[in-house]
């Protein structure tokens, strides 16, 4: 099985460059200098330093193991991405975007955010770099998480708020296409996920893979073998990408994605995209969608506004066509106790987008044999969250 996409970024019948003609040069040169650069032993060096000394990894491969007595038939181990720098994975592919963009000699940046993460992950690097930067999230994503947009604030971007739309991710991303359509002569996109137009879904699934070269070492020499399973929130997919792509030969590793069920996937308010969607474009690739019959991009729901976007990264959609991957869902109550239940038995208050991952163990315990091993990716930490989880719980 292939492990990259082809030279036009296509991932069997997903993927691909769907831009207006005016962003093909600039693709272009991305594409050369990321090709250019990625080989270059002082590039890896001056990336492995920022995120290394910077950013604080390599992360921990913790054993939970109050939470694998809950399940019987679990050893459960968490990566984890929480504890980095900004408080979640997006550092680790905003630093290798901002090297990009610093040999490329552009001196502005742009991003969309959903969740805010990714927004403070690119705030943080300008800031680290000197670099202007502007951010485009959904007036709904800036009212729940009002916290993120002030560390972006503070970190000296502007946050643009768009009221198109859901408000949400998805017209965040529209935004930001736009804005760099009109600037490509000075400005690099910092895209977040393993979404948008070639060459960008191959960029960001290398630059968040050091997770799973990690946990792979990792739980090769605390168990001398490897694991059975792989968990992790999707949304766009970057974090389970990132955990995902270094197990991808080990075929006996079974990968799950977990998706958001919003209030049900028989509802029209869920972000499923791959328990429920079907195959279209959106933002620069082909991929599979929450859209209707006649192609028009539905509305996403998530209570983790880092998986309220109605797309998913190609190569997910690939992995799912190809079966080398399996996409489950849990609900918004799901996913509450699931941060729930990580909180009280490991002090650890995970992401909303995590909880997902974690409350898919409940499920999976009554699936799997007894002493099945499996890593979760905790993508991030919950302080975000408070307000809206407060809220909910208070009910």
């Amino acid at each position: 099985m292939k492990t990259f996409p082809d030279k036009h970024g296509h991932f069997g019948e997903f993927g691909g460059q769907f831009v207006p003609e005016t962003l093909m040069s600039c693709l272009a040169d991305l594409k050369k200098a990321f090709a250019t650069l990625r080989k270059q032993k002082a590039f890896q060096q001056e990336l492995a330093h920022y995120l290394n000394d910077y950013a604080g990894r390599p992360t921990k491969l913790y054993f939970a193991e109050r939470l694998s007595q809950k399940f019987k038939n679990l050893k459960i181990y968490l990566k984890r991405e929480d504890l980095l720098h900004t408080g979640a994975h997006k550092i680790n592919n905003t630093l290798g975007q901002i090297l990009l963009a610093k040999h490329m000699g552009k001196t502005r940046i742009i991003a969309e955010t959903g969740a805010g993460q990714h927004g403070v992950a690119t705030a943080t690097v300008s800031a680290l770099f000197g670099l202007k930067c502007q951010i485009y999230m959904g007036q709904q994503d800036m009212e729940r998480q009002a916290l993120n947009v002030f560390r972006m604030q503070l970190l000296g971007a502007t946050v643009v708020p768009v009221t198109s739309g859901s408000q949400t991710l998805k017209d965040a991303m529209n935004e930001a296409i736009r804005d760099w359509v009109t600037n490509v002569r000075d400005t690099f996109y910092i895209i977040g996920s393993v979404a948008g137009p070639h060459p960008y879904p191959l960029i960001v699934r290398e630059f968040q893979s050091i997770i799973g070269r990690e946990a792979r070492m990792q739980f090769l020499l605390k168990e001398k073998k490897l694991p059975d399973y792989l968990v992790a929130c999707v949304g766009g997919g970057s974090n389970a990408m990132g955990l995902f792509h270094a197990f991808y030969q080990d075929h006996r590793v079974q990968m799950i994605g977990v998706e958001a069920a919003g209030r049900g996937v028989n509802t029209d308010h869920h972000s499923a995209t791959l328990s429920s969607g079907s195959i279209g474009v959106l933002h620069g690739s082909k991929s599979e969608l929450l859209q209707t019959k006649d192609g028009q991009i539905r509305i996403a729901h998530s209570i983790a506004a880092g998986l309220d976007y109605p797309g998913v990264g190609p190569e997910h959609a690939y992995y799912k066509k190809i079966g080398r991957a399996r996409y489950e869902s849990v609900t918004d109550q799901e996913a509450l106790s699931g941060l729930k239940l990580l909180s009280e038995t490991e002090g650890i208050i995970p992401a909303l987008e995590s909880s997902h991952a974690i409350f898919y163990l409940t499920k999976m315990n009554r699936q799997v044999k007894k002493k099945s091993s499996v890593i979760v990716c905790l993508s991030g930490r919950g302080d975000k969250d408070m307000h809206t989880v407060r809220e909910k719980l208070l009910k």
